[in-house]
């Protein structure tokens, strides 16, 4: 496996948050966006729930809504081992084949178009034999804002992928252009390390056809690692100016004492060595064009994928 020093920067900024302010103001700005389940399970429902691990389904939509509506762009399972204290990341790929009930087998990214974290959570259940418990679901506006509040990304804009990238601005910035501190287009001029802002970092991050989907999570993460540098070097007012821009744009049925709890649980592990898991496994995959309708998805293997992924998770515990 491999470790990277970051974590994802909506988990970070809600940390960031609770740490720095007061309980009053943190607990309404969570309340706004803890969204109750309808039905908790059984003990005996829960088949792949843990003692001492926590398993957040994060969720970044590819639009405005949070609901349901847009698909879920990005997917990663953020694990908290309170017992051996370790936190681990997976990213999951989103043109994964998987059966989706109700619909058809197709990409994992639809499932939440159509209707929502709870259906993403059946699929989970259903193809990866995984009850995701927890989850928070944030929209590109606040992946934006966020960027542009602390300045900048700094990234390795390839020279194969600038045309893209560049074509990609103009749906972002339209995206993005009713906010009143967007100010003028800018397009990226050459390749190389460079600073990119919030539209510009999206665009980048959104390419998906001069290389291949794998490469497309890899600029994800090192978004997300820019993102936890340039916090780590900003103040206070920064992160509260960040923390109102999550929680605007945010739906979790993490409740507000629960996220202080996970928060501090986070702190008090303080994992400097995350490990990641990639699903599917390369080994253990296949991509390809199935038909017009369906286009390019990832068939994969389930016993060695899920044998693999459960280890890592849960490790020895399951």
């Amino acid at each position: 496996m491999k470790h990277f020093k970051k974590v994802a920067f909506i988990l970070i900024g809600l940390i960031v948050t609770i740490c720095l302010s007061g309980f009053g103001y943190v607990y309404f700005k969570l309340n706004k966006m803890y969204v109750k389940d309808e039905a908790v399970k059984s003990t005996e429902e829960q088949g792949t729930m843990v003692e001492g691990i926590t398993n957040i389904l994060l969720v970044g939509t590819d639009g405005e809504y949070v609901e349901k509506g847009n698909r879920s762009d990005g997917m990663m399972v953020v694990t908290i081992d309170s017992k051996n204290k370790d936190i681990r990341i997976s990213s999951i790929a989103r043109d994964t084949y998987v059966d989706i009930p109700g619909y058809s087998t197709e990409k994992l990214t639809h499932a939440y178009a159509y209707e929502g974290i709870d259906l993403l959570k059946e699929v989970f259940k259903v193809n990866f034999d995984l009850d995701i418990d927890k989850y928070i679901a944030v929209n590109f506006s606040s992946f934006m804002e966020i960027i542009d509040e602390i300045g900048g990304v700094v990234v390795d804009v390839p020279e194969s992928g600038l045309e893209s990238i560049n074509s990609m601005i103009d749906a972002c910035y339209n995206y993005y252009s009713n906010k009143d501190s967007v100010g003028e287009k800018e397009y990226l001029t050459h390749a190389g390390t460079q600073r990119l802002n919030g539209y510009q970092a999206l665009a980048f991050s959104r390419i998906r056809y001069t290389d291949s989907a794998f490469h497309r999570e890899a600029r994800h993460r090192e978004v997300a690692e820019s993102v936890y540098k340039e916090f780590a070097q900003k103040g206070v007012e920064t992160y509260k100016k960040c923390a109102e821009i999550i929680l605007n744009n945010t739906k979790t049925n993490i409740s507000p004492i629960e996220m202080m709890n996970l928060a501090y649980t986070v702190l008090k592990i303080n994992d400097k060595d995350i490990d990641q898991f990639q699903f599917p496994l390369e080994e253990y995959r296949n991509g390809h064009i199935i038909n017009k309708q369906k286009g390019w998805v990832l068939e994969w293997d389930k016993e060695p994928n899920l044998e693999a992924w459960h280890k890592f998770i849960f490790g020895e515990n399951k």
